[in-house]
């Protein structure tokens, strides 16, 4: 990875908000600043944003970048012309040649918002419904569902916000005319003109149970039981919660998947809000970049989660908590990884010698596959930016 330069609250809000106050936790790059205002103009609530800003390979003889002093001029501009962005967002600059280290700029929102809460979001989807309120209330009151509340002020529980979009891309860009309330949704459900967010990759959002959520009544919040580990729903947590992004998972492919796995790994589980949505603005992506990038995420994938299972399944075992409840998505979820789901077997049978030597045998493994990995690296970093630059 390459250095970013990191200037925290270059810009910071001018209203202040409770504690206990839901912060929107995304990025953003110089070309979506318009979908940063809307969201801004939109949302009632603290924002906590990261704007990336290339810094293209300098010229001979050049100490300054125009496409730098340009970004900052326009990012100037849109602050300045956006009360919402003024009074509400804290903004934290980076600065880096890699265009996309999404994961790092995720974890930068995040570690440097100001309230309890956040929502994990990417700033293309628009806010529809004043989730904020319902679930304020749910949080200070336990109203409806109390075990839930609880939980997500312990940092067990995170609460899932449906994700939609457009059939025709056409239809989804202009969000002055999304639905605002259930109902209106459901009726473009049934018409063929919105449908679950990217449903030709399933696992990316079907553990939301969407069938549940059209037929569930108002005020209702249900678990998510069917977990895919390629799920990454936008949810609302405590900002201390178990679980960040892992910052090797640069470009697209599997990026913020790799957040909630973690997340999910930690203890944290996941019930969705029937009455409240997303839906996405359309835009074009990048599609040869997305190529290239998806290559490389998939070479880390398999040594993210063995590492990742490894290092939960350790910490719950040096605290004692193996074999409660909060340690059962890792154990269950382990499980299925090959190389994992033996040791697993052996650090759960609760025989201090199996413990031991399960634990100790997969510490040895993780470090073998993490000198592996180092070997590789190079080449890797070489060839994204190959893919970026070229």
């Amino acid at each position: 990875m390459h250095p970013m330069k990191i200037f925290p609250y270059f810009y910071k809000a001018s209203e202040t908000f409770d504690e206990d106050d839901i912060t929107i936790t995304t990025l953003v790059t110089p070309n979506r600043f318009e979908v940063l205002r809307k969201l801004a103009a939109r949302y009632e609530g603290p924002l906590s944003v990261t704007v990336h800003i290339p810094l293209p390979p300098m010229s001979p003889g050049k100490s300054s970048s125009p496409t730098l002093h340009n970004s900052l001029l326009a990012l100037h501009a849109l602050v300045a012309n956006s009360p919402g962005l003024a009074k509400r967002a804290d903004i934290h600059l980076v600065i880096s040649p890699f265009p996309r280290a999404f994961n790092a700029w995720r974890n930068i929102a995040r570690l440097l918002a100001r309230t309890t809460y956040m929502l994990l979001l990417d700033v293309d989807f628009a806010v529809c419904t004043d989730w904020r309120a319902s679930v304020r209330a749910l949080l200070r009151d336990g109203e409806g569902s109390s075990s839930v509340a609880r939980r997500v002020r312990e940092g067990s529980a995170a609460l899932v916000l449906p994700a939609f979009e457009y059939v025709k891309q056409a239809e989804g860009r202009n969000q002055d005319a999304f639905p605002r309330d259930k109902h209106a949704l459901l009726d473009l459900v049934r018409a063929n003109r919105v449908a679950p967010f990217h449903a030709s990759f399933s696992a990316g959002h079907n553990s939301t149970d969407y069938r549940r959520f059209y037929a569930a009544k108002p005020g209702v919040i249900y678990k998510v039981t069917q977990y895919h580990p390629s799920y990454e729903p936008y949810v609302v947590v405590r900002r201390d919660a178990g679980g960040w992004c892992d910052e090797r998972f640069t470009g697209y492919g599997g990026n913020k998947a790799a957040c909630l796995f973690d997340m999910y790994l930690s203890g944290v589980s996941f019930y969705v809000l029937s009455d409240h949505f997303l839906v996405h603005q359309s835009h074009v992506y990048e599609e040869e970049a997305r190529r290239s990038e998806r290559k490389h995420n998939r070479r880390i994938q398999s040594d993210f989660k063995e590492e990742a299972c490894l290092r939960y399944l350790k910490g719950f075992s040096d605290q004692g908590i193996l074999n409660t409840t909060r340690a059962r998505n890792a154990q269950e979820e382990c499980k299925k990884i090959k190389g994992i789901g033996k040791i697993v077997m052996q650090v759960t049978d609760c025989r201090p010698k199996h413990l031991r030597e399960s634990l100790s045998y997969g510490s040895f493994w993780m470090a073998q596959r993490m000198r592996k990995e180092r070997v590789q690296q190079r080449s890797v970093d070489e060839e994204c930016r190959h893919a970026c630059y070229k």
